[in-house]
């Protein structure tokens, strides 16, 4: 089994929305062999809770706009460290930065395929460890370079 066209449309126009909003390192697996309850997993992450947020908020307002789908599930809201978006045919996890190095989840799905997104949301792989460098840089800065 694959995933249908449905959970293409629906992962392409959420990976093109998070793209929109800077997120980091997206990816979609095909889990539909491994799993009965979803075609498709999308990930992103973002440095911080407020970006978090505002990717959340895009993917749900571009997939009701133009696909006129709503999440039939939508977690982790108040924390904004890892919401999870629910829509049957695929699930949206989008993580801090930090969480999305903890869980890695890649891991878990790395026997799927990945699925082809759109150029902007490729262009987007390996963002979060250069964020993390300028992140170390500017600190290390303003301590002078020391601990």
């Amino acid at each position: 089994m694959t995933a249908t066209d449905r959970s293409l449309e629906l992962v392409t126009a959420a990976a093109q929305a998070a793209a929109d909003k800077l997120a980091h390192d997206i990816v979609a697996y095909d889990v539909s062999d491994v799993l009965s309850i979803t075609d498709a997993f999308l990930l992103a992450s973002a440095p911080n809770d407020r970006q978090v947020k505002s990717i959340v908020d895009e993917i749900e307002e571009r997939l009701s706009k133009e696909l006129g789908a709503k999440p039939v599930r939508r977690e982790g809201d108040r924390e904004a460290r890892w919401v999870l978006l629910d829509y049957v045919d695929i699930v949206v996890h989008v993580q801090h930065s930090e969480e999305r190095v903890f869980y890695a989840l890649e891991r878990l799905w790395k026997d799927c395929p990945e699925l082809e997104l759109p150029e902007e949301a490729k262009a987007t792989r390996g963002k979060a460890a250069e964020h993390a460098k300028l992140q170390e840089a500017e600190e290390a800065a303003q301590t002078g370079g020391e601990w």
